[in-house]
Parts: C-alpha cells; structure tokens; sequence
C-alpha cells in the first residue's frame, strides 16, 4: 500500500565534536551528494533542504568528564529550536548527522512536539551503542555516547537544555552489541526496552521490531527514529568511526526501516555518524539515503538496479 505524500524538510547538522575522530561533519554533504532529496521526493514527497544549524558555542561545564560541551550544547539548543519549528508547521524532519550527539537537540525536539499535542513518544535507536552514559560514567568524555542518558532524566546535564523526559520504558535499543558495564547497569535499572544482535539472532528483526511498533500503537504515540551507520554490519558500511563487527544485515537494515514506514507514526529521522573519509567511494552514505527512503515508503521490488 502506499503511503501518503509527506512534507519532509532536511536539517543539516555537521557535529563532529561529540565524538573522537572528526569527519562526521562531511556527513550532512555526503548524503545530500547521494541523494537523499532526490530519493525522498521520488516517492511523491516534497521535501524542503533547510541547510545546516550554525550554532554559536554554549559556555557550560559538567561536573564529570564531557568533551567539547559548549560546541554539543550549542547545537542542541538549535537543533531543538529548528526541530520544533518544523514539527510544528507539519513537516516530518530528518535530521542529517554530524555524530550522535546531535540527538540532544534531535529528541528534545521530538518531545516538546509530542508534549505539545498532548502524545506520547517512543524513540527507536538502531545502534550498536546505547549512548547511554553521563559526564560521570564516561570513560571517554565523548557526548555522542550520552544522549539517551540525557533524555531519559539521568543527571549531570544540568544547563544543557530544557526539554521533557522520555519515560526509559519508551527508550528501544535495536542492533546494540558494545555497551559499557556501567550503562548496563543504569539501562537495567531503569527499565529501557534493549535489544542486542543476540536477541535479533534468536528471534528476527521483524519479530523485535512488531513488539516495539506494536507498543507505539498501544500508546497511540509518535516515533523518533535514530540510525546509526554502526548499526549495520561494517562489511556493508565502513564509513563510521566505531564499527563493531556482527551488526545487522543489508535485509534486516532495511526490513526495520520499512515497518517504521508503515506505521505512519514517523515524527523525525536521525541519520548519524556517517564518516565520509572512513567510507569506501561513497558506499555508506547511499545506504543511508536508501534506508530513509525504506522508511518513508519505498518498497523492495522499489529500488532502482544497481550497475553490474
């Protein structure tokens, strides 16, 4: 069945302090060079380029060990900012990455929006990571593994940005396969909906995936969706400064993104940590463009023939 016609607008956000290796800033070019408004107006959306947030540096500290947090910050607060306008006028956003520390801004967004419509949110985190340490936890100091910390209600962000909380039990990790010993134990306690590569295994993609969009319906409630490149196994997409072997397959990648699509309760895409100097002649970034385009109504037998 095909989906109705969407007003898409892009964002661009070239963060790539959140993480250690710079590169994640070419992200935002990268996929626009492969497409990414070609492929969603193509299935009969109109889509709006807003080009990049160009956020002025936010002076903060947090107590603990966070890098750069007045760079990540000051992209938050806009990225909330521009999110909010634009979930406000109708638009579906997709975000394009820049490192995962732009979901700071990404979800407070999506939250203020459910909020102000009186609807809950489930955010769906296909990752191999699940981002869920805090300036105190952090071994690294590096923000893009602290977002989902931040927007489930842990402390230690204080002056970040306003923003509602997401109810851990609506935070659903999908992919994970390196989580820190420290996030295990805070993810556990708080009740947030994990699903590693071993349950994927055991069960299937569109099994996990059925649960976690059928707990949405249940709810009645939007969708934030955040794509991770290390999501996908790394022989499929090298382009990413943290590949962690054993991720999930080109079908699989693709069958999670479809079933979002149906569902029509899509608010915004996150699609991040695209590295473009890591990627093999553009390789990852097509992938990218060609799972927002599952996730917005392409089907299978949809997909234009690759050259021999």
């Amino acid at each position: 069945m095909q989906r109705p016609s969407q007003s898409i607008t892009l964002i661009g956000a070239p963060l790539e302090e959140g993480a250690s290796r710079p590169g994640c800033s070419m992200g935002p070019k990268a996929m626009r060079i492969a497409g990414i408004a070609e492929a969603l107006s193509t299935l009969g959306h109109s889509v709006t380029d807003a080009g990049d947030v160009t956020p002025e540096a936010v002076p903060i500290s947090f107590e603990g060990h966070a890098r750069n947090p007045e760079i990540v910050t000051g992209f938050a607060r806009a990225l909330a900012t521009e999110g909010r306008r634009a979930l406000g006028d109708g638009q579906t956003v997709v975000y394009l990455g820049g490192d995962h520390a732009i979901a700071f801004g990404t979800v407070a967004a999506a939250l203020g929006h459910a909020e102000a419509l009186g609807r809950k949110l489930h955010v769906i985190w296909l990752d191999a990571h699940s981002d869920f340490n805090t300036p105190q936890t952090s071994l690294s100091g590096n923000m893009h593994g602290m977002p989902a910390a931040f927007f489930c209600g842990e402390p230690g962000f204080e002056g970040l940005i306003e923003s509602p909380r997401l109810p851990p039990g609506n935070f659903h990790i999908v992919g994970a396969r390196s989580i820190d010993p420290a996030e295990v134990e805070l993810l556990d306690a708080r009740g947030a909906d994990v699903n590693d590569m071993a349950v994927i295994d055991e069960h299937g993609i569109g099994a996990v995936m059925r649960r976690i969009l059928g707990e949405a319906e249940r709810d009645d409630a939007l969708l934030h969706v955040s794509l991770d490149v290390d999501f996908i196994e790394p022989d499929i997409a090298p382009g990413v400064g943290t590949t962690v072997p054993g991720g999930a397959t080109f079908r699989e990648a693709h069958l999670a993104m479809e079933m979002i699509g149906r569902t029509g309760r899509m608010a915004s895409l996150d699609l991040v940590e695209l590295n473009p100097f890591l990627d093999d002649r553009g390789k990852s970034a097509r992938l990218m463009v060609e799972l927002a385009a599952s996730a917005f109504g392409r089907r299978i037998f949809d997909r234009p023939t690759q050259p021999a």
